[in-house]
């Protein structure tokens, strides 16, 4: 689809039935659900945006959550005219945040997996990464952008007992097919990162929620998502036991039925 400034949103469609659109992480694409979907698509129309500089999307040149945000709606526009319900994993769930954190008046309720409102740690938060850290990933993607990129998807199972084979498994069908991201586009946003802080916005955010998170997630401590559940007004959370940062991938068998129940419940 060509947004209204001339750049490439990327997409892919499969299935019928109610809405649910899927925003994947940083430094990834849309790739990473399709395992999830072969198993939801037989009761929803599964729309999974490439981000901006992701997937065979156009880069920005003022990558942040709101302009990713709002690529999102100006797309939705289009593509989806009645209700969604629209789930997000990791900077995909900042992006959904802040997607249903101004008048968007299509969306039925929100799946964050494995996201924070503040992805670093600061005086007054507790529940992310170091900056210290988050700076020295933004460094090494500058020096070393394939194994820097190799090195943090291995950080995603960091935490849990899962065995090489599925590893390869997974990193066959949601990093090797896809493009890879825009290198400029992925240390923007590694900055906005550093200086992400929605927790104003949730007070906006009058909708049902469901918080999916790992309880070993290390790249989103789990502090985080159960922080999200107790500040969101109508937000349930679901704790994988001894998942990481991405329970669709390690946990299917348990995120799958969640994801079920509460989309078809939200578009009933």
């Amino acid at each position: 689809m060509v947004l209204p400034d001339g750049r490439i949103l990327a997409w892919r469609e499969i299935g019928q039935g109610p809405v649910l659109v899927l925003v994947h992480g940083w430094a990834i694409s849309g790739l990473a659900f399709a395992e999830l979907v072969e198993h939801l698509k037989g009761q929803f129309r599964l729309l999974l945006p490439d981000l901006a500089g992701h997937g065979n999307s156009s880069p920005c040149r003022d990558a942040s959550l709101k302009s990713l945000a709002q690529d999102l709606r100006d797309w939705l526009a289009v593509v989806a005219s009645g209700p969604v319900s629209l789930g997000g994993w990791s900077l995909g769930g900042m992006v959904a945040m802040e997607m249903a954190s101004e008048p968007f008046a299509n969306l039925n309720g929100l799946i964050l997996i494995g996201t924070s409102p503040c992805f670093t740690n600061s005086t007054d938060w507790a529940h992310g990464l170091p900056a210290t850290q988050v700076k020295a990933l933004r460094r090494n993607l500058l020096r070393r952008f394939e194994t820097t990129l190799s090195d943090f998807f291995r950080l995603t199972f960091a935490g849990e007992e899962i065995d090489e084979e599925r590893i390869g498994t997974i990193r066959r069908f949601a990093v090797y097919p896809g493009k890879a991201v825009d290198q400029q586009v992925a240390s923007t946003l590694l900055e906005v990162l550093e200086q992400q802080d929605q927790r104003v916005l949730l007070k906006n955010l009058a909708l049902p929620v469901l918080v999916i998170h790992g309880e070993h997630d290390q790249v989103t401590p789990l502090p985080a998502g159960e922080w999200l559940g107790a500040q969101l007004p109508e937000a349930k959370i679901e704790v994988i036991r001894g998942a990481g940062h991405a329970p669709f991938w390690s946990r299917p068998e348990q995120v799958v039925p969640m994801i079920v129940e509460a989309a078809a419940t939200w578009s009933r």
